[in-house]
């Protein structure tokens, strides 16, 4: 059965990321007293950041002070930096052949997905700067904040089917950089469970969680699923 969406995950799989999301992530709690470093926070990378946040907040802090509303404090502070990072950087940049390989599975009848632990003021900045929307390169887009469960759950592809009209898996590939995607895919029972090394982890670290394949370059995928 031949594959009629792709998925893809933002930030270190299609979005360049220097770090950028990690770092801002430390800021965020550091300026809320929490300090963590950045293989800690590479942990929960992929994640709804809320979630993120509370699982830092748990590591770090007496039961006592690990509340709804300094989650909801650190989250505002993260949620601020990105959108001022993707609104004003100039290092702002899709992953080299992003576009290039959305117009190939377009051209092949192959709908294209996004969706990111990120919530969509922030997916929504970097997709209007990078023009996805506005040239036809995608289909539909989904966040972390419009579904009942992040990753590593099923939600946010079975969203992303559900808008595309797309009702069986086994025609879906899920692409990301972290083990959380992995898990969504996995979650979601796609035919192809696919890592890239593009962003946060290495190929050794996303072979040790369930995959179909691992590729240096997204633009690898066209010719694995056309072929």
């Amino acid at each position: 059965m031949s594959i009629k969406l792709v998925i893809f995950d933002m930030a270190g799989t299609t979005v360049h990321d220097k770090d950028n999301v990690n770092i801002a992530f430390q800021d965020a709690m550091s300026e809320s007293g929490i300090e963590v470093n950045r293989k800690e926070v590479n942990e929960v990378m992929g994640m709804p950041k809320p979630l993120a946040i509370r699982i830092m907040m748990e590591k770090k802090l007496p039961e006592a002070e690990v509340t709804e509303e300094r989650n909801e404090a650190i989250y505002q502070l993260f949620l601020q930096k990105m959108i001022d990072f993707y609104t004003n950087d100039p290092s702002v940049r899709e992953i080299d052949g992003a576009s290039d390989t959305f117009k190939k599975l377009k051209e092949n009848g192959i709908k294209v997905g996004i969706d990111t632990g990120f919530a969509r003021p922030i997916a929504q900045v970097i997709i209007d700067r990078l023009g996805w929307e506005t040239n036809g390169l995608i289909d539909a887009s989904v966040t972390s904040d419009e579904v009942a469960n992040g990753r590593p759950h099923a939600d946010l592809a079975l969203k992303v089917m559900e808008i595309l009209g797309v009702t069986d898996s086994s025609e879906v590939a899920k692409v990301g950089d972290t083990p959380a995607d992995l898990g969504e895919g996995k979650a979601a029972g796609c035919k192809y469970n696919i890592g890239v090394t593009s962003g946060a982890y290495t190929r050794e670290e996303l072979e040790q969680h369930e995959h179909t394949h691992i590729l240096s370059s997204l633009t690898e995928l066209p010719q694995l699923l056309l072929n």
